[in-house]
């Protein structure tokens, strides 16, 4: 597996019981204290930006314990989520950034939670999450001090990327001014009253720097096995952990490349409006899985000579899903099965990208009328908020004016 060796910054140690500098030096005892956290939420549709979420996290302490609603919970809060508790469980396993996740954990968190699985703190996006009668779901660790804030991903949300699969144009990943588009966002992120900056829509800006905190950085050792597949890995979602757990399980040291088709590619093989997801975006999705050691960015679609022997391929692995002729109608496999390297595998989950987009479609108006549902509860606490922040405001001038 991929090793995340992330440690507390001087400020994080100082809580973990150990010195800032110029301070006191700690016990060994107390320098070797774990600092266990604490995420959780409904990992509905998981996405780039919850790994992000789950990588900041995992960077103010050591182990990461995230805990995830059931569908019951869910329901009742926010409407049905479009996986099963099941798909979810296993979509945030496969993060690499988490250690451990607590099946079924409370809708709101509380200290008992944090103190049942011996977390120091919680850590949350900086957007609001609202119980049914709309109720901050972190206000009692805030409260005790136990509550840390990490930077939410901008450019992407679940409301996006399903704004993205109504929709059905190919026009989405590259021209978000798309007329139809902003119609859809405005009647889907939109409620009655104004805007809530929390479910908008906005655009995806990749960086180098982004990509390297999802890299593993790590290089084959000798004694790996190389495996390499390729593919639109388009909406990351369970059947390609799947398919990748068992590539992951074909050798004793699989050291897994993931080489990944441009956009223009995919769409030739794809058709429709696909990928959902731009070729930055699907970078990051597949980084953040524990099977994955690198990618390819922009892949050729052939698996020729020249990439197995750059990468010194062992295997070459693809699911049973129909291999699709190159330009050419050429194989592009023809190499690696001339090699006698080519393995095809069964993970035993038929779940494809279309089927996704299935559910969200068939779901449509459930989903229309869940968001605006969100966003209304989301502008009646900003108001809330600006109205104590007024009456604060009023009350420091008054006290001043004395």
């Amino acid at each position: 597996m991929i090793k995340n060796g992330h440690h507390a910054t001087d400020e994080q140690r100082d809580e973990a019981g150990c010195r800032k500098p110029g301070g006191s030096v700690c016990s060994p005892e107390k320098r070797k204290r774990i600092v266990r956290l604490w995420c959780d939420g409904c990992y509905d549709m998981v996405h780039y930006g919850h790994s992000n979420q789950l990588r900041q996290a995992k960077a103010m302490g050591d182990y990461l314990i995230v805990g995830v609603h059931t569908d019951a919970e869910i329901s009742k809060h926010k409407g049905p989520p479009v996986f099963t508790q099941e798909e979810r469980y296993k979509m945030v396993r496969a993060i690499k950034w988490v250690d451990e996740i607590v099946e079924g954990a409370p809708y709101v968190t509380t200290l008992e939670t944090l103190d049942k699985y011996n977390c120091d703190f919680c850590v949350h996006g900086d957007d609001i999450t609202l119980t049914v009668d709309g109720k901050d779901t972190y206000a009692e660790v805030k409260r005790e001090g136990r509550y840390r804030e990490c930077k939410r991903t901008q450019g992407v949300s679940t409301t996006d990327l399903v704004g993205r699969m109504l929709l059905m144009t190919k026009a989405h990943h590259s021209n978000m001014d798309n007329p139809d588009y902003q119609q859809h966002t405005d009647n889907f992120g939109k409620g009655p009253k104004g805007h809530s900056p929390w479910t908008g829509v906005s655009q995806f800006l990749q960086t180098s720097q982004k990509i390297i905190q999802f890299a593993s950085g790590t290089e084959p050792q000798p004694g790996d096995t190389i495996i390499y597949v390729a593919g639109a890995f388009d909406l990351f979602h369970i059947g390609h952990v799947d398919f990748l757990e068992m590539v992951y399980k074909q050798a004793e040291r699989p050291y897994v490349i993931v080489g990944l088709h441009f956009d223009q590619e995919v769409n030739r093989y794809k058709g429709k409006n696909y990928p959902i997801m731009n070729i930055h975006e699907r970078t990051l999705s597949v980084l953040a899985c524990r099977y994955v050691s690198e990618v390819v960015i922009g892949a050729p679609y052939a698996v020729g000579k020249d990439l197995l022997d750059h990468f010194k391929v062992d295997l070459v692995c693809h699911g049973k899903t129909e291999v699709i002729p190159d330009k050419d109608s050429s194989d592009p496999y023809a190499e690696p099965r001339k090699r006698g390297i080519f393995r095809t595998i069964d993970s035993g989950n038929n779940l494809t990208t279309d089927d996704i987009v299935q559910r969200i479609i068939e779901n449509r108006l459930q989903f229309e009328a869940r968001n605006q549902k969100k966003e209304a509860k989301e502008m009646a606490v900003i108001e809330a908020m600006k109205k104590k922040e007024q009456q604060d405001q009023r009350e420091a001038a008054a006290q001043a004016a004395h």
